[in-house]
């Protein structure tokens, strides 16, 4: 992973949500890194499928943070995160040096609890 402060934070983030999930970390799609499994259920065409609780992939233009289908879910948290993007049940961020990490940390302690 490039450039090196990227890849520093991706294993801030592995350390972050292994401990909260008190789970191994497990390769989706070879570039998501996820941890637990819930079953989701799309509300636009009802389908279901197994993806992870909470994760991330490490992007070219950024960290791309999951919380599951429930980023919607942490509206709260959002409003002290400082800077990111949302979209698609997901966050964008730079560089965790962009965020507070202790919300982050709450959000992601939030994310393993709503398996």
């Amino acid at each position: 992973i490039t450039p090196q402060q990227k890849r520093e934070d991706s294993f801030v983030l592995l350390e972050m949500m292994k401990k909260a999930s008190k789970e191994e970390p497990v390769l989706w799609s070879n570039s998501f890194i996820g941890f637990g499994i819930k079953r989701h259920k799309s509300p636009h065409t009802g389908r279901e499928a197994d993806w992870m609780c909470i994760g991330f992939a490490p992007r070219k233009a950024n960290l791309t943070l999951y919380f599951g289908a429930n980023v919607d879910a942490h509206t709260l948290a959002l409003e002290k995160l400082g800077k990111y993007k949302a979209g698609m049940g997901c966050l964008y961020v730079n560089k965790l040096a962009d965020i507070d990490l202790k919300v982050l940390k709450g959000m992601i302690e939030s994310g393993c609890r709503l398996k």
